[in-house]
C-alpha cells in the first residue's frame, strides 16, 4: 500500500461541511447521510473543442475543470466553466516518460528547460486560462518526478496563490514533498475514471469510487473530455444521485476550504 502523503493527510482532515455553490441536488437524490463525506470530480483536457465538453459542463454539480492553455477553445471553455460555478484549473502539459512531445501541445514543461524557462512557461499558461485558481499536470510522469522541475513549477503556484493538484501519473511524483516544502495548497488524484474508453470500464471505476466512499471521508477522481468524454458525462450523470446519498460533491477548492484553520 502506498504511504500516506502530506496531500492525503490534508484530505483526511476535510471533516467539516462545505457548500456546493449554486448547484442543487441532482433529481432523485437525497441529502448526504454523512455530511462530512466529500467527493471532487476533476475533468481534464478541455480547451481544444473536445467531445463531451458541453455535456460535462452542464452536469448539475460543481466540478473542477482543467483547461489546457494556448488551444482554440481555451478561453471559451474556461469562461463557460466559471459561469457555471465550476473551479477552473490550468491543465499544464508536462513531459512524460514515454510518448511523443507532439502529444503535449504548446508551452509544455520539459526537463531540458532551465528553471527560469519553466517559471516563464507556467506564468504564461496561467495567464492564458481565465479564472484559473489552480494547476494540475497533463501527462507529466517524467517532469513530476524531477525535484528541480517541480520546485520551479510550484514556486509559481506559491507566487500566484494557486492550488496544485497532482494528477498522479507516476508513483515517483515528488509534488507532495515540494508543495509541503514551499507551502503550496496541495491535493492529489486517487482514481482515473476513463483510462479505458468504454462505458463498462467507466462504470466499474464509478463503482470503485462508491466503494471508497464507505471508508474514506474524501475522494478525488479524474475523468476526461475527448474520446471518452460523452461516455464519462453520461455515466457521471447516472451516478450523481447515488453519490449524493452518501457524500457532498464539491470542487477541489471546496475540499481545501472545508479544512479548519
Amino acid at each position: 500500500m502506498r504511504k500516506r502523503t502530506w496531500g492525503a493527510a490534508l484530505l483526511a482532515a476535510c471533516l467539516f461541511s462545505c457548500t456546493a455553490g449554486a448547484h442543487a441536488l441532482a433529481p432523485g437524490a437525497t441529502p448526504a447521510k454523512t455530511a462530512a463525506k466529500k467527493v471532487a470530480v476533476v475533468i481534464d483536457d478541455l480547451g481544444n473543442n473536445m467531445a463531451g465538453t458541453d455535456d460535462i459542463l452542464n452536469l448539475p454539480v460543481p466540478l473542477t475543470v482543467a483547461v489546457m492553455p494556448f488551444l482554440p477553445s481555451t478561453k471559451r471553455d474556461a469562461e463557460l466553466a466559471h459561469r457555471k460555478g465550476h473551479d477552473v484549473f490550468v491543465h499544464l502539459p508536462m513531459e512524460p516518460v514515454n510518448g511523443k512531445r507532439s502529444w503535449l501541445g504548446p508551452g509544455a514543461i520539459t526537463t531540458d528547460l532551465s528553471d527560469e524557462e519553466i517559471r516563464d512557461r507556467v506564468r504564461k499558461a496561467i495567464d492564458d486560462v481565465p479564472h484559473a485558481i489552480g494547476l494540475n499536470n497533463h501527462m507529466g510522469s517524467k517532469a513530476t518526478a524531477d525535484e528541480r522541475v517541480m520546485r520551479a513549477v510550484l514556486s509559481v503556484c506559491k507566487e500566484r496563490g494557486m492550488i496544485y493538484l497532482d494528477s498522479k501519473t507516476t508513483h515517483r511524483s515528488v509534488a507532495a514533498k515540494i508543495a509541503k516544502e514551499l507551502g503550496v495548497p496541495f491535493l492529489e488524484n486517487e482514481l482515473f475514471l476513463d483510462s479505458v474508453y468504454t462505458v463498462s470500464h467507466i462504470t466499474r471505476q464509478m463503482e470503485t469510487l462508491c466503494q471508497r466512499m464507505k471508508d474514506r471521508p474524501v475522494n478525488i477522481a479524474i475523468g476526461h473530455v475527448g474520446p471518452p468524454g460523452k461516455k464519462t458525462a453520461s455515466v457521471l450523470r447516472q451516478y450523481i444521485p447515488r453519490i449524493q446519498q452518501e457524500a457532498s460533491i464539491v470542487t477541489v477548492s471546496g475540499l481545501l476550504n472545508s479544512v479548519t484553520p
